[in-house]
């Protein structure tokens, strides 16, 4: 899809497009403008209403539509940002509120500020014209699928006129005047890339890089600046003022109504985005360039070209332009006509950026304006100005499709302006930069660049720097891959195609996807694995090889080894892999080069393919080694002397570069020795001779951004630099070599510093590298040679003798007209510079060499300035004096410390200060370029004084950071005094309203960027007081977990590091800061990158306090007691019973009751694993805060009576309690649909991600592919196949039944595999690896499921008899449903008022009776109401069927005629009864279960209940632990009666309150991955081609939906939210196929949503809830009561070795306090809850009348009364209120219930 096509739907949505925009504006240089705009609109929509533009800054005057008034509303986000109440003073502690408030109001400001209601006389008409407009809908089905053409009508267009004025702009427009700092400052104003919408601020538009229209423009300017009398004609020094603008100028005409006054008028017919719209006005002298002199023959075509700048600067013009004329001709020539009609650039002062690129015109800085005599100045500004003109071609004219596509667009503009200079400087400067801008890339992209490329990226890139760096690097490798097809010749036939293409009209806009398509077609090359490593992927490899010759092979064996730095770094960090995308391993052909040993290079090519891989690459040579006396290397040896005797014809048939051969120093044995030349050993001439090759060149084409390390000797190094031509190989021998310090390397370096034949460039190289050969082990060779060098340049010493490094070097006058002499002086330098001792000084001769240079320059007969060149010796000098060793601050260990400066050092330092001042005096005198002198002189007292060298001094620096001085000049002072202490409040004021009020920009944005900065160096260098008391550095031991600890390390420190500046109290607490902080930064005409800095600042030095978030009352139930869904499950949950069905029952009523069974049985259970209801009868105990309501159960209609059954002993019985409503049943998950456990699935899922994670399971992870897997009678052989994403699919499907089927399937995948592969071929290894892996897997998950099984097995007491089964016959047959039914009583005993009047005797209560039905006659089903809880029966004993052997005892609880049959056998019985298992969790639970909540919780198909009846009930019932692992005392006869609640039966886990913070971070990381791209929006049939989506999907969802119910407050808890993620992923499996892109990205997204989704349900309890819970603890702890409690309980030194036989969780305040301390509560519930089990122990072990007892009441007394206490100060009802009820309500009167008889 096309930019047009997403204009089209931009213009649809918006309602209109434009079609022509005109601009009249006056403009007043005292800073203000007037005038109008007039906008031609096409209405796309009829229902248009109003027109929404953009405008900030401008004062909208009048709003006319079609000439009539219109109403408008003009209002400006950024400009009304409020911050609290009007009447609250500003807190600068509420900065958060202020950048979120900010960011609304940039989203709010893309809708538009200026908003017109089209008047209702305007009526939207049809022109009677048709426009097509591209609908674009994929059709995956056909395979040249084409966007759909649609003529729809085309509406009238209709002319807006707005009149407006623009004072004192903030962004977009720059006004420059003259000032009292700078009175000779010429007025002059242009627009300005000052912010992303600068557009906006200067006239209102459409601001947006896609929509384009044509325009008009006139300007009304003062004819002279200067006051000129009426009578007068241009005076002599007066300039005229002139208007250079976009587009082509009209005409100049002088105003009709003042002769002051001039207009003028521009047109431009290109349709162009307002963005690429600029002008600039003021009394500019105008330099029309020349035609290029070789097509300046009268025919010419080529575009006219105009250069402007400001008076005073007209010689400088034609100097700073002269390689334009020649670029725009090779533009032209190579890559398509210049696409506008004329070219100009303009020079301007206060330049925020480097440039403006805007079509037909380039606003540059002055900066780039140079002289004759400058050198590398001129070099820079030719390249920005030959790239500016570059742009207009790819920037202007052809413009990104997308955000992502940036990096070509750019790309290419740098790849031709690269062109462009190799043919203006050489092809070794082009090779050689390339060289360098490969290296820098491979040094940054390890990991922490992105792709250059992301097209899932719809904002601009951030690291725009590193992609212009690496796109031009791209394309000339891609330019290198291409050219080798054979008829290709690369990049230069497909950039004219795309040029033409743009030139046409046909497409001005590329994408990535068209320009590969576009190299695919033309030079038959697929450039998708191209793309997929260099454009979409990120990283560069790093390459290791070797090569040894074979004699036996007659080849040269070499290893490779491949490693990626980026992918090893990002590994482990999941989210980052999928947006960065590093490349494992990298694919292609390196083309190798091996000179051999009769000299002739031979090309080979190694396809890489893997990281290691071993080569043979064959010799051609017929000789084993170097032959010296062959004919051809005498020849040759002929050759190279003739050559050094100056004939060009041999230099040149030699192919070599060194001339040595002829230098003095090589021939005469007396200069030999004087420059301490070393020849080759005896020992290297034998290896030298025994070699079978010269050299071996690696990537010799050129091809590959990655770093290299080739090992070979230095002798080849040598022979590389000497004879291989080409740059490249001539950088690499010398990094080589620089690698290999000796004394050969030092004198082959200074030999290639000598010969001028060499490139520049390599010489300076050479330079550099002789610092590594000034080592102690060389006597410091490499200095010698590197003196002895620069000799050449000084005047020589009086005796030739003489010791260098005792020997004063005075320097010749200069004399820069050789520029290849000139920078390889400079290098010189700097290398002296670097030399050092052992101990990190450098050496005293180097420093007195240094300021000598300083002393005795001498530049008076020199042509070129020596600015730069005197920067350098500085900045050398500068170097030269601080020591390299580590600070003493830093250091690790004591041993290292650094040397101390004596008297020498001293003096020296002295002598280079007073250089260095005087050079600054005189370039106040005499300015130098751009005052870089003084730059340099504040950057060597910025050196010295952080080396605490110089005292720091912001004297220094201030007076130099005032207007009136070089702009650059402040900069460099200001970053000097920012490395001082600026905080004292008189220099922070100071600095602050540099901020707000400096005139310059360029000043304001760079004080505003360091400020926040510099803070950071300044903690890091140790200045904050807070901490230079602690230390800081560590010596981190290796154990393995270095990373980690690192990680954790930095983390601490940079915490330590907020802490200090947040405290400190000269930076944190300045007060200044903190009173001016948020009026600046609220403050309208701040500009928009200070407002940034400051907020900045105030994240680093105030504490923010965080916006209260609306309060939400959300109120959640809190169940009773968890429920378990199957043994032997240690957190299990369950799916609550339903009880109410679709039809009511004539038996139980509409409401839900709660089920309450009391029984003096040990334990009764349920068939399905849910703890039944009546296990103990301290169960029994009523639910706190309740109260039970029983009601009255009606009779059973005549056909449900059922003849009476026999009575069994009724002390116990089923008592029915209402509540309120029902609970939803909640369905049992997926996965577990076939009934497996919640354990057999965890280790399934467990078992399966190791498989899939383990490497020999790549070729298993997908269906076999015939076709891709060359496998084509794979199911004539397989007829059942399987593969791993097949049985993960299932198993998250639910097919599988338990653990063993999964099995059975990964046998039935291995069996495949072995019968398809023959043994030992790959697959069948890979097969028999994965088996094993697997069966060691699945062994140690068997043995860990029985050892849990055996160990819930082993808690349980044994079950008593069964209690005699009482049999009725009943004729009717059998059905295989079941039914509970409920035996009423007599009707007298059902009246209403039982259900509120309770009995003063103890209810009596029918126990249940199981009964026996005969197989063959069993009841008819007859349905009661209780579907659903028969459904659910059904559904849970299949799955206990599907497990066990069915048993012969049947039961069945009848209910008048109904009966249910139900099959337990006594393996089910141990099943069920593993569940009543206490439930260990991390937190503590709510209050033990009462029978009532577990029936309406819990699905109970099958009760079985064996009483015993007692003689009498007990008076007393024995505590035992609970289901809860909490021990609690109750009494059968004080239960508490329970009142109805608001919710039936609450979830089983409690649900956690909405975090919309955490969903939405959480939900943008899934936004930003590549494969949430069909995600991000709802889906629409016609669109996406799936016209039936919406029929097959009921509920349809998506991110961009869930994120507008984010921002609505839609969701009440996480869970609700969690569920409409999940929706998404379960709607695109459902409609998609397995195995199909839509599928694998659902796979891919909810991969990574699992994976974060706990992090976001992570719960602890508050700071404030934390410390008073502590407080509670600390108080109850010092008092006597608490004694027995402090420590955990020993039994061996108490002499009780029975404890943990009976309890089973032990308790104690210092465990409770540790758990309380690591955050191990998340609620205060969960902390009262081991209070109450520590208690419970202790009554439970040692008796409620015991001493122990007696203490752990009182304990627990004084525990509530501190707990109600700290709970009222809360101003809340806490728990221990709730406690106190419900110990009162234990003692109120039981409630009655109804009699159930069973029978």
């Amino acid at each position: 899809m096309d930019s047009k096509t997403n204009a089209q739907r931009e213009q649809t949505r918006r309602g209109f497009s434009i079609s022509h925009q005109k601009v009249v504006l006056e403009i007043d240089f005292s800073g203000c403008f007037w005038g109008y705009t007039e906008i031609t609109i096409v209405p796309t929509s009829s229902e248009l209403r109003t027109i929404h533009l953009h405008s900030r800054q401008c004062t909208i005057h009048t709003v006319t539509v079609a000439s009539l008034p219109a109403e408008f509303i003009h209002h400006d986000p950024l400009s009304n940002i409020s911050v609290g109440a009007p009447d609250q003073p500003l807190d600068c502690h509420r900065h958060p509120e202020l950048k979120r408030k900010l960011y609304s109001a940039l989203q709010e400001s893309e809708e538009g500020e200026l908003s017109i209601a089209i008047p209702v006389e305007v009526a939207l008409k049809y022109s009677g014209n048709t426009v097509t407009r591209e609908v674009a809908t994929p059709e995956p089905q056909a395979s040249r699928a084409t966007p759909q053409a649609q003529a729809v009508p085309e509406f009238a267009p209709i002319a807006i006129h707005i009149a407006y004025s623009l004072r004192n702009p903030a962004d977009g427009f720059q006004f420059v005047t003259a000032t009292e700092s700078y009175p000779y400052r010429v007025p002059h104003a242009y627009t300005t890339p000052s912010s992303p919408d600068a557009a906006r601020c200067w006239v209102p538009c459409i601001d947006n890089l896609w929509e384009k229209c044509t325009w008009e423009f006139e300007f009304v300017v003062p004819r002279y600046l200067e006051e000129i009398p009426l009578d007068e004609d241009q005076p002599i020094d007066a300039s005229p003022t002139l208007v250079v603008c976009s587009g082509e100028l009209v005409e100049q005409v002088a105003h009709p109504h003042s002769s002051h006054k001039t207009i003028f008028l521009f047109s431009q017919a290109v349709l162009t985005s307002v963005q690429h719209i600029a002008f600039a006005a003021g009394p500019f002298h105008m330099y029309s360039i020349p035609l290029d002199h070789i097509a300046d023959d009268g025919t010419s075509t080529q575009p006219p070209m105009y250069a402007f700048c400001l008076p005073g600067h007209e010689s400088l013009l034609t100097t700073s332009t002269v390689s334009l004329r020649s670029a725009m001709s090779f533009y032209a020539s190579d890559f398509g006509s210049y696409p506008f009609g004329s070219y100009k650039l303009v020079f301007v002062d206060e330049m925020p950026t480097q440039r403006f690129d805007s079509s037909t015109l380039t606003i540059f800085s002055n900066d780039f304006l140079h002289g004759e005599d400058a050198i590398e100045q001129s070099l820079e500004t030719r390249h920005a100005l030959c790239h500016a003109l570059a742009c207009q071609w790819v920037g202007i004219n052809i413009q990104p499709r997308a955000w992502s596509d940036t990096w070509l667009v750019n790309g290419l503009a740098l790849y031709i302006t690269g062109l462009f200079m190799k043919k203006l400087l050489g092809n070794n400067e082009y090779r050689f930069r390339l060289k360098k801008d490969m290296q820098r890339v491979a040094e940054r992209d390890r990991g922490l660049m992105p792709p250059i490329c992301q097209p899932t990226k719809l904002e601009p890139p951030d690291e725009l720097p590193f992609i212009n760096l690496k796109a031009p690097l791209v394309l000339h490798i891609l330019d290198r891959k291409l050219g080798k097809s054979g008829t290709s010749l690369g990049l230069s036939r497909v950039l004219p195609k795309i040029f033409l293409s743009a030139l046409t009209g046909e497409s001005n806009t590329i994408s990535t996807h068209m320009f590969l398509r576009t190299c695919r077609k033309v030079s038959g090359v697929d450039p998708r694995t191209f793309a997929d490593q260099w454009i979409y992927g990120s990283g560069c490899p790093s390459f290791g090889f070797s090569a040894s010759f074979n004699r036996k092979k007659m080849a040269v064996e070499i290893t490779m080894r491949q490693d990626c730095p980026a992918y090893t770094a990002l590994e482990k960090i999941e989210h980052t892999m999928v947006l960065y995308k590093p490349v494992a391993c990298f694919e292609g052909q390196m083309t190798v080069r091996i000179h051999e040993a009769d000299g002739t290079p031979y090309e080979h090519v190694l396809d890489i393919q893997s990281g290691f891989k071993r080569y043979e690459v064959p010799f051609n040579t017929k000789y084993k080694r170097v032959r010296r006396n062959t004919k051809r290397y005498l020849a040759r040896q002929a050759a190279a002397q003739a050559a050094a005797e100056g004939d060009t014809e041999a230099a040149e048939a030699m192919g070599m570069v060194d001339m040595g051969f002829g230098l003095e120093i090589w021939e005469k044995e007396s200069e030999r020795n004087n420059w301490k030349v070393e020849d080759w050993t005896e020992e290297d001439e034998t290896a030298m001779s025994g070699a079978t090759y010269e050299w071996i060149r690696m990537d010799a084409d050129f091809e590959w951004i990655a770093t290299l390390k080739f090992e070979q000797p230095d002798f080849m190094w040598v022979s590389q630099l000497q004879r291989d031509r080409d740059v490249v190989a001539q950088l690499e021998a010398l990094h080589a070599l620089a690698q290999q310090p000796t004394a050969i390397v030092s004198s082959t370096l200074t030999k290639t510093v000598l010969v001028s034949n060499y490139f520049y460039r390599i010489r300076c190289e050479a330079a550099l590298a002789l610092v590594n050969c000034s080592i102690p082990k060389l006597k410091y060779l490499g200095l010698f040679h590197l003196f002895k060098l620069f000799l050449r340049y000084c005047y020589d010493p009086e005796n030739p003798n003489q010791d260098l490094f005792a020997h004063t070097y005075v320097p010749k006058p200069n004399d820069f007209s050789d520029l290849s002499e000139y920078f390889v002086r400079k290098s010189l330098i700097n290398a002296i510079s670097r030399i050092r001792f052992e101990n990190g000084k450098t050496p005293s001769v180097v420093r007195k060499f240094l300021i000598d240079q300083l002393r005795y320059n001498d530049n008076t007969s020199n042509t070129y300035a020596d600015g730069y060149y005197i920067c350098t010796i500085i900045s050398s000098a500068a170097y030269a004096t601080v020591s390299t060793s580590p600070p003493e601050r830093g250091e690790l260990l004591p041993s290292e410390v650094r040397s101390e400066y004596n008297e020498e050092d001293a003096d020296l330092l002295k002598q280079a200060l007073a250089e260095v001042d005087r050079y600054r005096t005189m370039d106040r005198l005499i300015p130098s370029t751009h005052n870089n002198v003084t730059i340099a002189a504040l950057e060597f007292y910025t050196v010295l004084m952080v080396s605490n060298l110089i005292p720091s001094a912001p004297l220094t620096f201030f007076p130099l950071t005032r207007q009136g001085n070089y702009t650059q000049v402040r900069i460099a002072a200001f970053d000097g005094l920012f490395l001082t202490k600026w905080y004292t409040p008189s220099i922070m004021h100071y600095v602050l309203a540099v901020m707000a009020h400096d005139p310059s920009r360029i000043i304001r944005r760079h004080v505003a960027r360091s400020a926040s900065t510099s803070l950071a160096l300044l903690v890091q260098m140790g200045e904050m007081k807070s901490l230079n008391s602690k230390e800081t550095e560590v010596l981190i031991e290796e154990d393995g977990s270095v990373n980690e600890k690192n990680k954790e390390s930095r983390k601490s420190e940079l915490e330590s590091m907020l802490k200090a500046l947040r405290k400190d109290k000269e930076v944190g607490k300045n007060e200044i800061f903190r009173e001016l902080m948020m009026p600046l930064a609220l403050d309208p005409s701040m500009d928009h990158q200070v407002r940034w800095c400051l907020l900045k600042m105030a994240d680093l030095l105030i504490k923010p306090v965080e916006e209260t978030l609306p309060t939400v009352t959300v109120k959640i139930h809190i169940p009773v007691t968890p429920t378990i869904e199957a043994p032997p499950q240690p957190l299990p949950k369950v799916r609550p019973l339903r009880l109410a069905g679709p039809t009511p029952s004539p038996v139980i009523p509409n409401h839900v009751p709660k089920l309450k069974l009391v029984a003096s049985t040990p334990r009764a259970s349920t068939p399905n694993g849910a703890p039944a209801a009546a296990r103990t009868p301290r169960i029994a105990s009523a639910e706190p805060q309740t109260k039970a309501v029983t009601f009255a159960v009606p009779a059973v209609p005549p056909k449900a009576k059922q003849q009476p059954k026999a009575k069994p002993p009724k002390p116990n019985g089923v008592a029915i309690h209402a509540t309120a409503k029902p609970a939803p049943p909640r369905a049992a998950p997926r996965a577990q649909a076939a009934g497996m456990s919640v354990n057999d699935l965890r280790a399934t899922r467990s078992a399966l991600k190791k498989l899939q994670a383990n490497k020999h399971a790549k070729i298993f992870l997908h269906p076999v592919d015939p076709l891709r897997d060359h496998a084509p009678n794979y199911f004539d052989v397989i007829k059942d196949p399987i593969d791993l994403g097949t049985m993960s699919h299932k198993l998250e499907q639910g097919k599988y039944a338990d653990r063993f089927a999964f099995q059975a399937d990964f046998g039935l995948m291995m069996s495949n595999a072995k019968a398809y592969n023959p043994v030992g071929t790959y697959a069948h290894n890979e097969t028999l690896a994965l088996e094993t892996f697997f069966e060691k897997q699945w062994s140690i998950i068997n043995k860990t499921l029985e050892a849990a099984h055996a160990k819930e097995a082993s808690r349980r007491p044994p079950p008593p008899p069964a209690p005699p089964v009482s049999r009725a016959p009943d004729p009717t047959p059998s059905t295989s449903r079941q039914t509970i039914k409920l035996k009423a009583p007599q009707p007298k005993e059902a009246g209403p008022e039982q259900v509120a009047k309770p009995p003063r005797r103890k209810p009596k209560v029918e126990p249940l009776v199981i009964e026996q039905e005969p197989p063959d006659e069993p009841p008819p089903y007859v349905d009661d109401g209780s579907h659903d809880i028969l459904q659910e029966v059904l559904a849970l004993e299949e799955e206990q069927k599907s497990k066990h052997e069915k048993v012969r005892q049947r039961s069945v609880i009848t209910n008048g005629s109904k009966r249910k049959k139900m099959d337990i056998s006594e393996e089910e019985e141990e099943d069920i009864l593993a569940l009543a298992k206490p439930v260990k969790r991390g937190r503590a639970s709510p209050p033990p279960p009462t029978a009532s909540s577990s029936s309406s919780s819990t699905t109970i198909p099958k009760i079985v209940l064996k009483a015993k009846p007692p003689a009498e009930p007990p008076s007393e019932i024995p505590r035992i632990p609970s289901v809860k692992g909490k021990e609690k005392e109750v009494r059968a006869a004080s239960a508490a009666p329970t009142r109805p609640r608001k919710a039936a039966a609450a979830p089983v886990s409690q649900e956690m309150p909405i975090n919309e913070k955490k969903c939405k971070q959480l939900l943008q990381m899934l936004m930003k991955l590549t494969e949430s791209a069909i995600f991000l929006r709802p889906v629409d049939p016609l669109i996406d081609g799936c016209p039936t989506y919406l029929e097959e999907i009921a509920h349809p969802m998506d991110f961009g939906t869930i994120s507008q119910n984010l921002s609505a407050q839609v969701y009440e808890t996480m869970e609700d939210f969690k569920r409409d993620v999940d929706l998404v992923f379960n709607n695109c499996r459902t409609f998609n196929p397995p195995a199909t892109f839509p599928w694998e990205c659902a796979e891919a997204v909810e991969k990574v949503f699992k994976k974060e989704w706990p992090k976001a349900m992570e719960r602890k309890l508050s700071a404030h809830e934390k410390r008073g819970l502590q407080g509670i603890l600390k108080t109850i702890g010092q008092e006597q009561i608490s004694w027995i409690f402090l420590e955990p309980v020993n039994p061996v030194v108490l002499g009780i070795p029975t404890y943990f036989d009976v309890i089973k969780e032990p308790r104690d305040l210092k465990t409770i306090g540790e758990k309380l301390k690591t955050d191990k509560y998340d609620t205060v519930e969960a902390f009262q809850a081991d209070i109450k089990l520590m208690l419970d122990n202790a009554l439970l072990f040692n008796g409620a009348e015991s001493e122990v007892g007696v203490i752990a009441t009182t304990f627990g007394e004084r525990f509530q009364t501190l707990f109600g206490n700290w709970k009222a100060a809360q101003g809340g009802q806490g728990a221990a209120g709730g406690s106190k009820k419900r110990k009162d309500g234990e003692k109120a009167s039981v409630q009655p219930t109804k009699k159930m008889r069973v029978g």
